[in-house]
């Protein structure tokens, strides 16, 4: 059985979602959402963001991370934050098993329409894992994209109609 850890990244709250995989079913194991308070000096906050995921990384040992990919932001330091605290997550885990998912393409995976919205990609979450009390859209992120990774990488959809 392989552990994905499914990762939405940002630099105020992360979300959070590990799953095990076999050739039959996918099972959440954990899930949660990492809050940061805005109020700590950024560079601080990196420190933080890297120990937290640095203890996800210990604590679950997944086999293999997925993270959403950058997005298109108007505001620059918007984005320049939110790159960095990506980068300190990546950096809490060893290189060779991190992924990247547009979130079109996670919203396809799980909805066949790229530019589904959030309501959508949770109905689909609830009919693969029955219901699931989320914490925030952040919580169900972080699984959609763990899924897609299932998806993308591991499930022979030839043999599982």
């Amino acid at each position: 059985m392989k552990k994905i850890l499914g990762i939405d990244p940002g630099s105020r709250k992360a979300g959070y979602a590990l799953i095990s995989y076999d050739e039959k079913k996918i099972k959440l194991l954990d899930s949660g959402v990492l809050i940061y308070d805005h109020k700590v000096e950024f560079i601080d906050r990196l420190g933080l963001i890297y120990q937290n995921f640095k203890d996800l990384a210990l604590k679950h040992e997944p086999q293999e991370v997925a993270l959403e990919s950058l997005v298109y932001v108007k505001n620059i330091s918007s984005l320049a934050k939110l790159a960095q605290a990506r980068g300190a997550m990546i950096a809490a885990f060893p290189p060779g098993n991190l992924y990247e998912y547009s979130p079109t393409k996670v919203k396809a995976c799980l909805t066949s329409y790229g530019h589904a919205g959030k309501i959508s990609v949770q109905k689909s979450l609830t009919m693969m894992f029955g219901p699931i009390d989320f914490k925030s859209d952040d919580e169900s992120d972080a699984l959609a994209i763990a899924v897609c990774h299932v998806f993308n990488r591991h499930y022979d959809r030839t043999t599982h109609r």
